[in-house]
Parts: structure tokens; C-alpha cells; sequence
């Protein structure tokens, strides 16, 4: 059955029956645990059901207490990709080099999650270390799109697209380098978000390209993804990359009752100068000109812009995030953790271990990307 012809219900409207009493929490991971064992998209590389039920009578009993530091979207179980760090769930950035990692320590998104009374349900399919636009190469199979099976669902996000766009989970976080969660978004029928580098910590996020990676939020539509974010962003100081100024909690949660409310005064939009939309698709440059005068129509002020640099943005992005992931992706040598390819006869040439494991611990792809970013 497509995503089309499943009844969608928010993560907002979701957790307020939870809030309210008409749905449990167990209730609710119980059921998601259920539509993830009928999974037919290959969305999921770890399934972590007994932290799930565990996390859900927890957050259930600080739901009896009352306790504050709840938010509005406690109880709702939450995909992660494969590349986030959870703590005793393993993390695999879907690779043969971490097949068997798992991590002692929570990303900070992971704390703020856990926090906020989020389940961490468990670990979604990526394109190996976040490496691909298909979700094809990841070590663990591709993931499906669940519109239409003998399709991609985009990558490297895809098995978080998929799980929320099969309605396994209302939300799901997502990493974007250079398109990798606004991509399967698109192509899966979700709303997704790359936040601007330096709201969202990326501490405990297994880089791929350290000046370029964002976590970001995914979920079937605005709103709940903008609830998403605002738990996800803030300072942090285990991350040296963030904002000093990107971080006026007042001024967000007001634009999203503003919003939510549709009322777009005092914002301005960008738009960018004609001649810089013209190697848009003609559907997709009307779509987007359709939304500007929405917004206008309800009270945002809409004024153009110029992208500076932006036919060297392509040549710009290859090699800072090539020369990164040689950089980031030495450490997997099959010495200090990780796959190793034991040799088949005795040496103790450490190069010759280096050769063995990198060849047999990385797909093709990443060693493509590895070998052009040493270059």
C-alpha cells in the first residue's frame, strides 16, 4: 500500500492524545515497533525494541509527575540516522568498517531527545558514511522508496525518509552535507530541514565532511518539523563550530506560534533574481513563485536576492568535502577499533594491514571520494 493510502496522523496531534491521556506511550512505541517488524523498505539497520519500551515506561511515569522539562512532543518515538551516536545502541554509518561499533555516549541531539522525552526507537539505513544521493551503497542494502518500491528513495537520508514517509514514525533525524536530508524529503513527500551550520551541535555526529555537515529535522509536514527543530537546536559547548548568536529561543518559538497560526507579518523572504532560477525545472520555479505570493498574501514582505558564487558552489562543495573525508575517514585503519581484514598470511607490515582493511572495510563509493579527497 502506498503512503498515499495510509491515513497520516501529526506528530503534534499524536503526542497531545498522549498528553491527554488517550494513548500510552508504550502504546504508541508498541505500535510503531509493530509497522517496523512489517517493514518491506529496508529503512532499518538497528532496531533497539527493548530500549524503546523501556524508554516509554520512563517517560510515561515523568508524564504522571508532571515533570517540566517534558516538551509538547514527549512520547513520540524518533528515527535516527545511522551516523548519530547512541549510547548502547550500535552506530554503523552503515559501513563493514563499524558493522559491530557501539558507542558508550549519546550525540548531543541524542541528550536533548532523550530530554524532551523523545524515544530513540532505533537506527535508520544510510548511504554508506553518509556518502551517495540513492541510499545505494549502503553495506546493509539499499533502502526503498515507499511511494513505489523499484524506486530510490534519496540519500544519504533515505532509511529516516522512508521510515516517516511509510508512517513507521511521525519524526525522524536526517544529516545533510550537501542535499542528503533535503533530498529524500523531497523524493519520500516529506518536510525536512538543513539547519544554517552552527544552530545544531554536531557533537557525537560521525563526520563525513566536518565544515558541511548539519543534523537536521524530517517529518510528514511543517509544523511538526519546526516543533522538531526547536528542541534540536541551542548551544552547546562540546561543539566548537556553533553559533554565539543563532540561539534567541524566544524569537523561534514566536515565529512558530505566528506561523502555525498563518500569520506571516513582519517576516522578510528571500528569493533569489530571476536569472539565478533558470536552471530550475519550470514546475519547480512555478511552485516556489506560487509560495512567495502566498506568503505575501498573508502578510510577509518578499524582497530578491543574489547568490554570490553560485556556478563555483558545485566545484566548491566536491573539494572541501572529498579532502575532509580523506581527512575524517583515516582513522578507520582496523588497528585502534572498527573492521579488521586479517591477513591470510603472516606479516607485520602495518601498511599492508592498512591496505587489507580499508579495501575490504569500505564500499566503493567512499573509497572513490577518499582517494579523490587525498588528491
Amino acid at each position: 500500500m502506498s503512503p498515499r493510502k495510509k491515513t497520516k496522523i501529526s506528530a503534534i496531534t499524536l503526542s497531545r492524545q498522549i498528553a491527554r491521556g488517550e494513548l500510552s506511550v508504550r502504546e504508541v512505541v508498541a505500535q510503531a515497533l509493530g509497522k517496523i517488524n512489517d517493514d518491506k523498505h529496508n529503512a532499518w539497520i538497528t532496531v533497539a525494541a527493548d530500549q524503546a519500551l523501556k524508554q516509554a515506561d520512563a517517560v510515561q511515569e515523568r508524564l504522571r509527575q508532571g515533570d517540566h522539562s517534558l516538551s509538547m512532543l514527549a512520547g513520540l518515538p524518533l528515527a535516527v540516522k545511522d551516523n548519530i551516536s547512541t549510547a548502547e545502541i550500535r552506530t554503523t554509518c552503515a559501513s563493514r568498517m563499524l558493522a559491530d561499533y557501539t558507542p558508550v555516549f549519546d550525540a548531543t541531539v541524542i541528550r536533548k531527545m532523550k530530554k524532551a522525552g523523545l524515544i530513540v526507537i532505533g537506527k535508520t539505513n544510510m548511504d554508506e558514511f553518509a556518502m551517495g544521493s540513492t541510499n545505494e551503497t549502503s553495506w546493509f542494502g539499499p533502502v526503498r522508496n515507499p511511494w513505489n518500491p523499484d524506486f530510490v528513495p534519496g540519500g544519504s537520508s533515505g532509511g529516516s525518509a522512508a521510515a516517516v514517509s511509510s508512517g513507521q514514525v511521525q519524526l525522524a533525524l536526517g544529516t545533510d552535507t550537501g542535499g542528503s536530508l533535503r533530498q529524500p524529503c523531497t523524493w519520500c513527500g516529506l518536510t525536512g530541514l538543513r539547519p544554517t551550520y552552527g544552530t545544531v551541535s554536531r557533537y557525537g555526529l560521525v563526520a563525513y565532511a566536518s565544515s558541511l555537515d548539519q543534523i537536521g529535522p524530517m517529518a510528514h509536514d511543517a509544523r511538526d518539523c519546526a516543533a522538531l527543530f526547536d528542541l534540536l537546536r541551542g548551544p552547546d559547548k562540546r561543539d566548537a563550530t556553533m553559533s554565539t548568536v543563532a540561539h534567541e529561543k524566544k524569537s523561534v518559538k514566536t515565529t512558530f506560534t505566528q506561523l502555525a497560526a498563518g500569520d506571516f507579518r513582519g517576516l522578510k523572504i528571500g528569493m533569489p533574481e530571476n536569472d539565478q532560477t533558470e536552471p530550475l525545472d519550470d514546475d519547480v520555479k512555478c511552485a516556489v513563485l506560487q509560495v512567495g505570493r502566498t506568503m505575501t498574501k498573508m502578510g510577509a514582505q518578499l524582497g530578491s536576492y543574489r547568490v554570490n558564487l553560485l556556478e563555483e558552489a558545485v566545484a566548491a562543495y566536491y573539494l572541501i568535502a572529498s579532502a575532509e573525508a580523506s581527512s575524517n575517514l583515516a582513522r578507520y585503519d582496523g588497528i585502534r577499533y572498527g573492521f579488521r581484514e586479517e591477513a591470510t598470511e603472516p606479516s607485520s607490515a602495518e601498511e599492508d594491514l592498512y591496505t587489507r582493511t580499508r579495501t575490504k572495510g569500505f564500499g566503493m563509493e567512499v573509497q572513490r571520494r577518499i582517494l579523490l579527497g587525498t588528491f
